[in-house]
């Protein structure tokens, strides 16, 4: 297996879905209503929390906060190809380097 993209943007594009850009063009939508049945991903209920999603540090992964986060093989592997959409709204936007905090 080759190198595993970095991640370089991810954003809240409906209830419980993200899109996620990684460095080698290719978008994501992931998911995320299947997480739900696991304890720490139950706040992604919370859409002013869901919304709060960054990429972390480096791109390995993306977070809410220290205890809800999904690796890049994860959104990578399970994420479906989609079409560039949403990623250009700003408010929910986040990439690389960028901070909620």
């Amino acid at each position: 297996m080759g190198k595993m993209p970095r991640i370089k943007t991810v954003a809240a594009v409906g209830p419980l879905k993200l899109v996620v850009g990684f460095d080698n063009g290719i978008k994501k939508e992931y998911d995320c209503a299947p997480l739900l049945a696991r304890s720490p991903f139950r706040l992604l209920k919370d859409p002013g929390f869901f919304r709060a999603v960054r990429v972390d540090m480096g791109g390995y992964g993306i977070s809410w906060n220290d205890d809800v986060d999904l690796s890049e093989y994860e959104l990578w592997t399970n994420g479906k190809p989609t079409p560039d959409k949403g990623l250009s709204h700003p408010a929910h936007s986040r990439s690389a380097g960028a901070s909620a905090r």
